[in-house]
């Protein structure tokens, strides 16, 4: 049976190539735009671009933020991306004084590198032995695509599950318990990035099976 992940649309990315890269793999999605649309989602998805500042914004505004906390409560599995990793911290200096959804502890900080920021472009992810969703080889040398200026900082090292560089070493995916993201765009990642939304939904799977 196909997995049931919902796609939250808070208008601050193109969400369909994100929809479409986990609908290739064989999960059934939703795109929702209000909490009634999430439905009996296995899975939340948090795409997204942007202004931290404006993400929780919208966020609030669509009720959206109260039913991720909600499903994040209940261990339903969420997932977010580039933005929608910010997001999922305390707060980000990109917006003083504008809380975050505060699922995974710590902040969101410029890049403080002389490399050109925005960082576009590929980089490779060095991940944690803890990292669930590390590639199986341990001499993957996989690249993902990244778009941003800030990168999150969390309280515990420990939830910083991989990490890459832009002048400087940042956190590029981070998790805890049912809650991870990343910094890069696995839907914009070719092969390695389907690959790893592949073994994120086999993660998922395992646990709505158990």
């Amino acid at each position: 049976m196909s997995l049931r992940v919902s796609v939250l649309d808070y208008e601050m990315s193109n969400l369909r190539s994100a929809a479409k890269a986990l609908e290739r793999l064989g999960a059934s999605v939703t795109i929702a735009r209000t909490p009634a649309e999430i439905g009996d989602a296995e899975a939340l998805v948090l795409p997204g671009d942007g202004h931290f500042g404006e993400a929780m914004t919208r966020l609030r505004a669509s009720g959206l933020s109260d039913a991720v906390l909600h499903a994040a409560g209940e261990g339903t599995p969420i997932l977010g991306i580039c933005i929608g990793l910010q997001v999922l911290f305390e707060s980000s200096e990109e917006a003083p004084g504008m809380p975050g959804l505060g699922l995974l502890h710590g902040t969101v900080r410029l890049l403080q590198t002389n490399a050109k920021i925005p960082h576009i472009g590929w980089a490779q992810v060095r991940w944690s032995e803890r990292a669930p969703l590390a590639p199986v080889d341990p001499g993957d040398r996989s690249t993902y695509y990244f778009l941003h200026s800030y990168a999150v900082e969390p309280t515990d090292r420990s939830t910083c599950w991989g990490a890459a560089d832009h002048g400087v070493p940042f956190c590029a995916v981070a998790g805890e318990g049912n809650v991870i993201g990343f910094q890069f765009h696995p839907e914009k990642s070719s092969r390695c990035g389907l690959a790893l939304l592949e073994r994120w939904l086999a993660h998922v799977g395992a646990g709505v099976a158990a």
